[in-house]
């Protein structure tokens, strides 16, 4: 399970540089990196919110335990 620091680390990179946050993720190959890598080439800021949103929402259930998933998310 990820800890705060490793998600606050991951999405700093994310910002920075949006491909590489989700590389570290999800891998090099995967088809979250190249569509992250797509956005980023068509705009930089669409890149980001596309990283951001695979870092914090994306397979979440995976990451998060069941003491701190938000109140409004289903089981």
């Amino acid at each position: 399970m990820a800890n705060g620091c490793e998600i606050f680390c991951e999405i700093l990179i994310a910002i920075l540089l949006p491909p590489l946050g989700v590389c570290l993720r999800h891998g090099c190959c995967s088809v979250e990196f190249w569509l992250c890598v797509l956005l980023t080439i068509l705009g930089y800021i669409p890149g980001i919110i596309y990283a951001l949103y695979v870092i914090v929402f994306l397979h979440r259930d995976e990451y998060f335990s069941e003491e701190r998933r938000p109140l409004y998310a289903s089981a």
